[in-house]
């Protein structure tokens, strides 16, 4: 026997209070009562007050313990005192379903999660009525789906909508947040039911033991699937309309098995598209290999990788990635000797340009415009590259001019002179620039910056000299010092593009340098910033569902297709201790029975009978049986 609603401690607490107080009653009883008498002629010390004295002794012993048995009886019910054990009763329990991709899959006629959900409506069945439930979805995040509920209609609801994720199980953290969630309103702590295959992402080795408290209802998921694990695609260093294309596929069963690896590229959709590659695939059982691909392209389109036949997890057997397209930089050249720029600028990839007199000019052109040593009658509209500028009319001020100037170096710091050092050589004759405190100094002589850059919209750079009439036009410096002016106006032309196609969750890039953490940005498709975290020159992001992310790193850019589903990497052993299958709680709780009501029925009748015993409603009708004994006498005369 027990107590639901108090302790032992204080039930005693509260009771002895109780009859402290009644017993007390009792024995400081100084109630005045009326005695009928005769006369008063011999009562003399009826006109003195009555001494009332202690009673040292109770005169009705049955009333009063037969009010605090009543008293009991009735605070026995307040408690809610029971038959059976403390620990069997009023329970909290947490089911961890398994909503992890791999539910997905297919065993026989019906998919994991269908019976996954089947047997976690028959846990559910199988608990005390009065304990209370909580379901969580775990997938690679525990997620709760209900809180601690008696109305098993909500959680047969939540189990009733719970779908297989994109992500992998991560049943470290979806156990530890169930052992958490336990307990923290007082409540007796359950049970907690993992119910899944138990297909597990990497383990975290620092999660430490499993729960005490754990069962595990196994679904059984002897599938055998193959499917894409990787898809990564980069230009080719030797031709930059060729991608080279790594893509990796995985036998996850336990059989070997043949498939075919199929490539297509076009518009979106099925329509249109034309075989890219293809490749038959022999994969060992729990095997991983990789296959190689080359497509020629500058356009821009959708790359599918299929692998057929399909098996009984579909998910993972076709990925497609969208391919950009091969970005070049449109340039207007305004010259009057323009063999002098064609060098340096067919030397640069990426750049198209069309050289024009200065006669020709015009404001409205776009993309980037190089003005050769004159001044427009109107400045461009976007970015211009301005070659030795008269004085008056220069977008940066002309401080003087000077002649048979040494150069004296670069500025590393800024990216137009990445790479440069070259700085044996004279300039004949050389203007230097009044600069601002926006402005970058790439190059300088002793009398100040020769080259500057403004940045903002539009930027601008100036150089005091044609490189190509001085004595640098004999350095490597000089098409070098073109392609990082060009790259440092239109930067996203420039930028190394990868694309690669894989499964939602962690995502782990190693960059191919040390960048830093401001010169980084991740964004998803819709454009909102993704959280990531940088250390050395790895970078790790997650995203929880499927879908597009961008990833900028100074000059590298990093397309991520992330539409395969997550899969396990191990099989997780429960413990030998743990408890399995569905529980047989309805034997164990019958003994559990609620005698509340029944004491508060008898501790009512208690005290209805000791008030008709010993109340007033008894002195009452006793005076009323001895009412024509007192005739005309006088009454009131204290006792």
């Amino acid at each position: 026997m027990y107590f639901l609603n108090l302790s032992l401690l204080q039930f005693v607490a509260v009771f002895g209070s109780l009859a402290a107080v009644s017993v007390a009653l009792y024995l400081l009883d100084r109630s005045r009562r009326k005695l009928v008498v005769s006369t008063l002629r011999f009562w003399i010390a009826a006109e003195h007050p009555a001494v009332a004295a202690r009673r040292r002794k109770v005169q009705q012993p049955l009333s009063l313990l037969l009010q605090l048995v009543s008293m009991a009886l009735l605070l026995l019910a307040i408690a809610q005192l029971r038959v059976g054990a403390p620990e069997q009763a009023g329970r909290d329990h947490v089911i961890v379903l398994d909503t992890s991709s791999w539910m997905a899959g297919r065993s026989g006629r019906t998919t994991l999660m269908s019976v996954a959900r089947d047997r976690a409506r028959q846990y559910l069945k199988a608990l005390p009525v009065n304990d209370r439930v909580m379901l969580v979805r775990a997938d690679g995040m525990a997620t709760p789906a209900t809180a601690f509920e008696m109305d098993r209609k909500k959680v047969e609801r939540a189990i009733a909508d719970s779908q297989p994720g994109a992500t992998a199980l991560n049943l470290d953290q979806a156990l530890l947040f169930a052992r958490r969630v336990q307990g923290q309103d007082g409540h007796r702590v359950g049970e907690i039911a993992f119910i899944g295959s138990g297909r597990t992402a990497a383990r975290d080795r620092a999660a430490g033991t499993l729960p005490r408290n754990l069962r595990v209802i196994s679904i059984a998921d002897s599938i055998e699937n193959v499917g894409l694990r990787k898809v990564g695609m980069r230009r080719s260093g030797a031709d930059a309309d060729t991608w080279e294309i790594y893509v990796a596929v995985r036998n996850y069963g336990a059989k070997p098995h043949v498939v075919t690896l199929g490539l297509d590229f076009g518009p979106p959709g099925k329509l249109g598209r034309v075989a890219a590659g293809s490749r038959v695939v022999n994969l060992a059982a729990g095997a991983d290999v990789e296959a190689s691909f080359e497509y020629k392209t500058s356009a821009a389109g959708i790359l599918g990788v299929n692998l057929a036949p399909h098996d009984a997890f579909p998910g993972d057997d076709h990925a497609e990635l969208e391919l950009p397209s091969q970005p070049s930089l449109q340039v207007v050249v305004y010259s009057s000797q323009p063999e002098l720029l064609k060098p340096v600028l067919n030397a640069t990839p990426r750049v198209t340009a069309v050289y024009r007199k200065p006669e020709e000019y015009k404001a409205n052109d776009t993309g980037l415009v190089i003005l050769d040593r004159f001044i427009p009658p109107q400045r461009p509209q976007g970015d211009s590259i301005w070659i030795q500028p008269p004085a008056v009319g220069s977008p940066v001020p002309v401080r003087n001019t000077v002649e048979q100037a040494a150069f004296t170096g670069w500025n590393s710091e800024h990216p137009g002179a990445a790479g440069l050092h070259t700085k044996d050589f004279k300039l004949d004759r050389v203007e230097v620039f009044e600069t601002g405190a926006a402005d970058g100094r790439i190059g300088e002589v002793a009398a100040g910056p020769v080259i500057v850059a403004r940045p903002g919209k539009p930027k601008i750079v100036v150089l005091g000299f044609h490189p190509a009439l001085s004595g640098m036009r004999y350095e490597l410096a000089t098409p070098l010092l073109f392609a990082n002016l060009l790259r440092w106006v239109s930067p996203e032309t420039f930028r190394r593009a990868e694309v690669a196609g894989g499964s939602v969750g962690a995502v782990k890039l190693e960059l191919e340098q040390t960048v830093a953490a401001k010169d980084v940005k991740v964004t998803a498709e819709d454009g909102s910033a993704v959280p990531f975290t940088l250390h050395d020159r790895t970078l790790n992001f997650f995203s929880g569902a499927p879908g597009g992310v961008k990833v900028v790193a100074a000059d590298r850019e990093y397309l991520y297709s992330l539409t395969l589903p997550e899969l396990w990497d191990s099989k997780w052993t429960p413990p030998a201790d743990a408890h399995s299958g569905i529980p047989k709680f309805s034997q164990v709780f019958e003994s559990a029975s609620d005698l509340w009501p029944w004491l508060a029925i008898l501790g009512g009748i208690g005290l209805l009978v000791e008030w008709l015993a010993y109340g007033r409603f008894r002195r009452g009708m006793g005076r009323a049986r001895f009412a024509p004994l007192r005739d005309q006498e006088p009454a009131g005369v204290p006792r």
